[in-house]
């Protein structure tokens, strides 16, 4: 296997870093349509693993998985005047099916808020019949004209949680609670540190009362909205007329919400934790946590068999531990696997050879580090065993120290200016949402979010209009996704 060009470093091009890393370690290959990706399995089985943690956070949350068909009725998108205006230039739509053209055009999903009430409507007769708490697993369609693999494109998968209730109070709880789902996926699996906020009017999801999100930071500075909640109201209730008698048997419109985190979150993960080298996976979603290479000259049979049946033991003893482990056992030379494996970004590597037998040791490279660990073969299992919690905390804290070094408080414009170059900035902002636009149009900067748990605003005045803050807490400007 030939040793393949270097990519480009992060600091030169990030942008041509990213492009390049995800081909080059077996993420995605290119499908036949524009802005639909293949993702391969190295890139799926990382999927599989955020959705298998997700999953089980929904079903200990009380939420059930059910499926939807993903033609929708044109006219189901009319009812609700925002979400029809916001979603409009997205839509892929079906007009001919069986050699003819369809009475009515279907648009393929590109999110299931409207079907989803059209069930909910026949579904719901009572307070008794509520909460439900449902979620999707499928695939989308928004029909975009610049695409990245996992971060923008016109086909993705994800989860979508719809969710109906009898009161508000009720639904905002949910809203919440969902979002801090999203944000322990994001801390505990991915290693990645969010900060979880309210987005502005301008930012809230099509036909929404309240959108809140996490966001991360980029290793270039920039932000990634990386999961949203959104409290419907009785926006959908009313348009797709989800009713139900209440406790005082009068007639109430149901408090809907909606939540997702699609395939984003593995752009998330490469663009806050790579390097130069490539990858950089979290050990507790990475499809091989450890990756065992046997070596031994082709022509020292013996030798070969004794690495094999202590690697075979180790093997057996991790899985039994529960480590995600693999053999690379491949007719390449040792170099070759070692660039692979550090460019796709496996957390621990443990290289074994005869002499290495005679020594009693192995070498464990530990993706953080630069240098390989001589370790006992005596203790070589613990010792990895233990290493994986010890590297998730070490790369979270690694994320966790590059945001706040790259994270100001503004005061002034000029500073709020020179702080979205090169990370994400803490200031006042008025809430008009004409100074929102200007302040994009000027910096290419968003307001990311309104923290939950900021800064206060109380007494500051906005960086751009010089009025009272329009918010409790001062928000995060960044340039983004």
């Amino acid at each position: 296997m030939a040793k393949q060009p270097a990519l480009p470093t992060q600091a030169e091009d990030f942008s041509a870093w990213y492009n390049e890393l995800v081909y080059k370690a077996d993420l995605v290959d290119l499908g036949p349509v524009r802005g639909a990706f293949v993702i391969r399995p190295y890139g799926y089985a990382l999927w599989e693993n955020i959705q298998r943690e997700l999953d089980a956070m929904f079903k200990a949350t009380g939420h059930e998985n059910l499926s939807f068909p993903m033609l929708i009725p044109m006219s189901y998108f009319q009812r609700e005047a925002k979400h029809v205006e916001g979603f409009s230039p997205e839509l892929a739509v079906v007009t001919h099916a069986g050699g003819q053209e369809l009475e009515e055009p279907l648009a393929i999903r590109p999110t299931s808020e409207t079907i989803v009430g059209e069930l909910y409507a026949k579904w719901i007769q009572s307070y008794r019949d509520l909460p439900l708490l449902y979620n999707l697993w499928n695939n989308v369609v928004r029909w975009e004209m610049r695409t990245r693999p996992f971060l923008r494109t016109s086909e993705f998968l994800w989860q979508e949680g719809h969710t109906a209730h009898a009161t508000e109070d009720e639904a905002r709880a949910e809203v919440r609670t969902m979002l801090d789902v999203y944000a322990r996926l994001a801390e505990e699996f991915a290693a990645v540190p969010v900060i979880r906020g309210e987005k502005t009017e301008g930012e809230r999801f099509a036909g929404a009362v309240e959108t809140l999100t996490i966001e991360a930071m980029m290793r270039d500075g920039k932000a990634l909205q990386s999961g949203t909640s959104h409290y419907l109201g009785q926006n959908f209730a009313k348009a797709f007329d989800i009713t139900f008698n209440d406790v005082d048997n009068q007639q109430a419109h149901a408090h809907t919400t909606s939540w997702g985190l699609s395939t984003r979150m593995v752009g998330a993960i490469i663009m806050a934790h790579g390097d130069d080298q490539g990858l950089i996976l979290p050990p507790k979603l990475a499809p091989h946590q450890v990756v065992v290479v046997p070596m031994g000259r082709s022509n020292d049979e013996e030798g070969r068999t004794r690495v094999r049946a202590e690697v075979d033991r180790v093997v057996a003893a991790l899985r039994a531990a529960g480590v995600r482990v693999k053999i690379d056992d491949r007719d390449v030379s040792p170099g070759a696997k070692f660039y692979e494996w550090e460019q796709k970004g496996v957390p621990l590597r443990v290289d074994l050879g005869p002499k290495d037998l005679d020594a009693g040791t192995a070498l464990v490279k530990d993706r953080l580090k630069d240098e390989k660990d001589t370790v006992p073969l005596s203790g070589l299992v613990d010792h990895l065993v233990a290493a994986i919690p010890d590297f998730h905390d070490r790369l979270f804290e690694r994320a966790r120290a590059f945001r706040e070094a790259r994270t100001v408080e503004a005061h002034t414009w000029d500073e709020l200016v020179a702080g979205v170059e090169t990370g994400f900035v803490i200031a006042t902002h008025c809430g008009d949402p004409e100074s929102e636009k200007a302040i994009q149009e000027a910096t290419k900067a968003t307001v990311r979010c309104i923290p939950l748990e900021g800064v206060s605003a109380e007494g500051t005045v906005c960086v751009h209009t010089g009025r009272p803050s329009g918010y409790r807490n001062k928000v995060v400007f960044a340039r983004a996704y």
